[in-house]
């Protein structure tokens, strides 16, 4: 959820982004709806105000349950919460769905949050972690052999001097490990041309692939699309926002493969027999914040919104080659 969230567990959260568009999208909101990525619980309210009966909130984070403590209580059982994550939404949704919400990539909470080890803007431990398992980014930075980290930087980063960051990670990491993310950012920095004013900090693209890296993000994205399938009824809507541009071609690929609109076969596979269609595609485009929302809120300004309807056909395998993963992932 990348809206800038409060802290204080008394509060409610602020709007996430797109919420609006969101909700116009998929109007009437009634039923079961599953927000697979709670955060700040800021959709899971929207949708529970814009009278959806019950919303089941999923987050592989522990700590965003207890910060909704104090807002949570007056939606009683019609708000229930659940560790978990949304690659496995389908185990938590307790029957068919109306609706299912994925708000892609890390929470404003988690990067203001020195601690989580996401932001080069605040110095702190080399983690990353959505969760509280598995690896961290240190693990990673100081373990990986040269050529995994510089597929990583490259593929989920597209960062174009990816080899020779890995190589001056390698180097550092020969003297001394590389525990916070200060070092990193310095490390990565002295690797490329100091930033003209507007643009991005040298670490912005390394920082990003490292951590879909770390959280298997677009291995949960597509396994996540895959459960939304399954797991929603007839005429149910699957709203997913993305931030990037890995992201959002995913989730275009998939949604345009389940709707029978993905023009054949690939290069390096033949054309798939034609197949019911599992969606109807309710954003012709990916749906962006408007001026107002990106003056209240300018972390919104790389959103997109893209809304499907699930049809009566049954729910399938998927031909991961036709999504446009990245390279590192394919036969994944």
């Amino acid at each position: 959820m990348a809206a800038a969230e409060r802290l204080d567990p008394s509060e409610p959260p602020h709007i996430p982004v797109l919420l609006r568009p969101l909700l116009e999208a998929v109007s009437p909101v009634g039923g079961v709806w599953l927000d697979g990525t709670f955060g700040a619980g800021g959709y899971a309210r929207g949708l529970l105000e814009a009278g959806a009966d019950r919303v089941i909130g999923v987050d592989r984070d522990p700590s965003v349950f207890a910060m909704a403590q104090g807002w949570a209580a007056e939606f009683g059982d019609r708000l229930r919460l659940v560790q978990g994550t949304f690659s496995q939404l389908d185990d938590h949704s307790e029957g068919p769905l109306d609706g299912v919400v994925l708000d892609l990539g890390v929470s404003s909470m988690q990067i203001d949050q020195a601690e989580r080890g996401f932001s080069f803007q605040k110095d702190g431990p080399l983690d990353m972690r959505m969760g509280d398992t598995g690896p961290s980014a240190a693990d990673l930075v100081n373990t990986a052999p040269e050529a995994a980290l510089a597929d990583i930087l490259f593929h989920y980063g597209e960062e174009r001097a990816a080899r020779r960051i890995a190589r001056a990670i390698v180097a550092a990491r020969a003297i001394a490990p590389i525990v916070t993310t200060r070092q990193l950012a310095e490390v990565i920095a002295r690797c490329l041309p100091r930033p003209h004013p507007g643009q991005i900090h040298p670490a912005t693209r390394s920082f990003q692939a490292i951590r879909i890296a770390v959280n298997d993000e677009l291995g949960e994205l597509v396994a996540g699309l895959q459960a939304a399938e399954r797991a929603l009824k007839p005429g149910g809507r699957l709203a997913v926002v993305t931030f990037h541009s890995l992201e959002d071609r995913i989730v275009k690929r998939f949604l345009q493969l389940r709707a029978g609109q993905s023009g054949g076969g690939s290069r390096h596979a033949p054309e798939a027999p034609s197949e019911a269609p599992r969606f109807r595609i309710l954003t012709r485009k990916a749906v962006g914040p408007d001026e107002a929302e990106l003056a209240a809120n300018p972390r919104a300004r790389s959103a997109k919104l893209r809304v499907a309807e699930r049809t009566d056909a049954p729910a399938g395998p998927v031909d991961r080659s036709q999504l446009g993963l990245p390279a590192i992932m394919e036969g994944g």
